[in-house]
């Protein structure tokens, strides 16, 4: 289901998915959802949920195939600007929040669900295969994790929205830039 969620969610946006062709694309009915969901916002927590673990993986074996952490850290930025490449998903956080923020009584809790998933998942693992000089306190890489986040998502949006006015070559060239200075470089 949360292949096809991906898809749907994609294709007609947050608010113009619809849980019954989620559902039908997964080949299950509607009540099948709500035997996995609560509702549409459960339905995409599950699947950020599963897509960081998922980039969490991916950074963690791309790492642990360097040689040393100078390297691993390069790797992690070439990691973080090929972030660009997947803009649906891009889009569909930025659309997501946009949806949270419109809706005053849910963004304290759509928030919340935001950062509970992002701290259940052990990143902290991944800060110990970086250089030592990196190695700060928990707060200061979270700062540096929402930083990161929110450049590459302003950065595609422009992109998206006006691709003459910035090209994809100079959303990555701004991005390692501010990765560098991100990581003190």
């Amino acid at each position: 289901m949360l292949k096809s969620a991906r898809r749907i969610f994609a294709r007609d946006g947050f608010e113009g998915a619809r849980l019954e062709e989620i559902a039908n694309e997964a080949g299950h009915t509607r009540g099948a959802f709500y035997a996995h969901f609560k509702s549409k916002e459960d339905l995409f927590f599950a699947l950020l949920d599963q897509q960081i673990r998922e980039h969490i993986q991916n950074i963690q074996r791309l790492m642990e195939s360097c040689r040393n952490p100078e390297a691993r850290l390069a790797a992690l930025r070439e990691y973080y600007v090929q972030r660009i490449a997947d803009r649906q998903w891009v889009m569909l956080m930025l659309e997501f929040k946009l949806f949270a923020l419109r809706r005053s009584a849910l963004r304290a809790k759509l928030a919340e669900a935001h950062r509970r998933i992002r701290s259940s998942v052990k990143a902290d693992l991944l800060g110990k295969l970086l250089p030592a000089r990196l190695q700060r306190t928990p707060e200061t890489d979270e700062l540096r994790r929402t930083a990161l986040e929110a450049a590459l998502h302003g950065l595609v949006l422009e992109h998206a929205y006006d691709p003459k006015r910035i090209s994809e070559e100079q959303v990555a060239s701004i991005l390692r830039r501010i990765f560098d200075m991100l990581m003190e470089r």
